[in-house]
C-alpha cells in the first residue's frame, strides 16, 4: 500500500467521512467497496453514499459493469433515489431488486425512451407502477423530440405516483398529449411542469390550466409551472391582454401566478404563464416587458424581442437575475441610447452594470451594440466572463481591431471564444485575450 494511502487510513472515521462527502457517491462506492479493506467497506455503505446515486454523464462501461454485477446487488436495500440517463437505465434498474427505491430522475427524456419503458409491456412496468412515487423527466437536448405521447398515454393508471415533474426546455407541438399523460396520475400530490409549446391556435391561460389539469387531480397539493405558448398572430381573433390572462388565474384561485406577453416578431407572439416564486434555473425566452420580480434561481437566460433593448433593460436584467451565469441575446435591432446622459465633455455616459456571476455570453446573432453593451467597461463589469460567442466582424469593430482600452478589461478572462466565421489572429488579438485556451 502506498504511503499516501496509509496516511489516509490513519485518519479517524469522522474525518474520513468529511473528506468523502465532498466526492461523488459513485466515485466513493467504485473506489472503496470490495477492495479488501473492511473499514473502508463499512464506511462506503453509509446511507450518505448509498441513498442517492447519480449516474448522469457516466460513460465508463467498465464502471457500469462493476456496479451492475457487484456493487448494486450489495447495496440494493439502501438505494432510494436514482438519477439516470436512458442509455443505462434499464440495465441499472434490473441489476437488483430495490425495495426502498421511490424516486427516479431521468435526463434526456424523449419520445423513443418513453414509448419503450412507460408502457404496459415494459420490462420496468412494476418499478414505475408499484414503486416510484416521485418521477422527474428532464429534456435538455435540443435535438430530442417529445412530439407524440400517444404510445404511452393509453396505458394503466399510476396510482402510487405522488410527485411528477416534466421539464422540456425546447419547443414541441403536441400539447394535447400532456393532459392525457397526467390523467394516468389520479393521486398526484405535487406536479411540476416546464413546457414550451409551438404552433398553437390558442394561448394557455388559467382557464386551460383548470380544465386540462386541476379539474382531474383532486389530490393535488402544489402546482409549480412555467408554460410558454408560441402563436401565429394571424391566428388570434383579438389582441392578447396580460390583464385578461391574469384574471383567468384569479378566477381559479391561483393568485400566485403571473403572465408575460412578448412579440418576438410581426408574426409570432409568445405568452408565458408561471407560478410564483419562479422555481426554475432556466428561462428560455424573455423580452422587453417582464414583471418587476426577482428570479432567484435562474442561471440560464435567453432574451429576444422584435424591438431594441435599451441600456435600462440590462440594468433590470442584472437586478432581477442575481445568479445569472449564461446569457444569450437575440436582437438584430440597433440599441436605443435614450438611457444615457451627457458628461461634462459631451460624451455619452451610462450607469455601469455589474454581472458578478456571468460566465457565458452569446451575442452571435445580435446587433453589435449588444456586444458593446457587455464588453465596454463603462457600461458593464463581467469579472467572471470566460466564454463568448460572437460575430468576428462585430468583435473587431467593437474592440477596434483589438486595441481599444475600454473593452480590454472585460476580455481579459475569456478562455473560450466562439466565432461564427474564422477569425484572423494577430499579435494584438492574442494580447487582447491573454486567457484563451488553445
Amino acid at each position: 500500500m502506498k504511503p499516501s494511502n496509509v496516511h489516509l487510513l490513519g485518519l479517524p472515521n469522522e474525518i474520513l467521512l468529511i473528506i468523502l462527502r465532498k466526492l461523488n457517491n459513485i466515485d466513493v462506492l467504485y473506489s472503496l467497496l470490495d477492495i479488501n479493506n473492511g473499514r473502508l467497506d463499512i464506511i462506503a455503505q453509509e446511507n450518505t453514499f448509498t441513498n442517492i446515486l447519480n449516474f448522469v454523464n457516466t460513460n465508463n462501461i467498465s464502471l457500469i459493469d462493476r456496479f451492475c454485477i457487484y456493487i448494486l446487488p450489495r447495496i440494493h436495500h439502501c438505494i432510494k433515489y436514482f438519477i439516470l440517463e436512458p442509455v443505462f437505465m434499464e440495465r441499472i434498474l434490473l441489476a437488483a431488486v430495490y425495495p426502498n427505491l421511490t424516486e427516479l430522475k431521468l435526463f434526456n427524456f424523449e419520445q423513443q425512451i418513453a414509448s419503450k419503458y412507460f408502457t404496459d409491456e415494459s420490462s420496468l412496468r412494476s418499478v414505475f407502477q408499484q414503486q416510484i412515487t416521485s418521477l422527474i423527466l428532464v429534456n435538455n437536448d435540443k435535438g430530442a423530440r417529445i412530439d407524440s405521447f400517444k404510445e404511452y398515454t393509453r396505458n394503466d393508471m399510476l396510482p402510487n405516483l405522488k410527485c411528477f415533474s416534466l421539464k422540456s426546455y425546447f419547443r414541441f407541438q403536441q400539447y394535447e398529449q400532456i393532459p392525457s399523460l397526467l390523467r394516468r396520475m389520479l393521486y398526484l400530490e405535487h406536479l411540476t411542469l416546464y413546457l414550451c409549446i409551438k404552433d398553437q391556435h390558442r394561448i394557455t391561460d388559467g382557464t386551460r390550466v383548470q380544465d386540462d389539469i386541476l379539474a382531474h387531480m383532486s389530490q393535488l397539493h402544489s402546482l409549480t409551472f412555467y408554460i410558454s405558448t408560441y402563436i401565429d398572430s394571424g391566428e388570434l381573433r383579438h389582441n392578447i391582454s396580460r390583464e385578461h390572462i391574469q384574471q383567468t388565474f384569479i378566477n381559479i384561485g391561483q393568485q400566485n401566478a403571473t403572465t408575460i406577453v412578448n412579440r418576438l416578431s410581426r408574426s409570432v407572439v409568445e405568452c408565458s404563464i408561471f407560478s410564483l416564486p419562479f422555481a426554475f434555473d432556466y428561462l428560455g425566452s424573455l423580452g422587453n416587458t417582464f414583471p418587476n420580480i426577482i428570479f432567484n434561481y435562474v442561471t440560464y437566460l435567453v432574451v429576444e424581442d422584435k424591438d431594441a433593448f435599451r441600456h435600462e433593460f440590462f440594468v433590470r436584467i442584472a437586478r432581477s437575475f442575481p445568479l445569472l451565469k449564461d446569457l444569450r441575446i437575440f436582437n438584430i435591432e440597433l440599441q436605443l441610447s435614450s438611457d444615457c446622459t451627457l458628461s461634462s465633455d459631451h460624451s455619452q455616459s451610462y450607469s455601469m452594470i455589474e454581472y458578478p456571476h456571468l460566465t457565458s455570453l452569446d451575442v452571435g446573432y445580435s446587433h453589435r451594440d449588444y456586444l458593446e453593451q457587455f464588453l465596454n467597461e463603462t457600461k458593464a463589469c463581467v469579472p467572471c466572463l470566460t466564454k463568448l460567442k460572437v460575430s468576428p466582424r462585430h468583435l473587431k469593430i467593437v474592440t477596434k481591431n483589438f486595441t481599444r482600452e475600454e473593452t480590454r478589461r472585460n476580455c481579459a478572462n475569456i478562455k473560450q471564444l466562439i466565432t461564427l466565421q474564422p477569425l484572423d489572429d494577430s499579435q494584438d488579438y492574442y494580447h487582447y485575450f491573454p486567457s484563451l485556451q488553445n
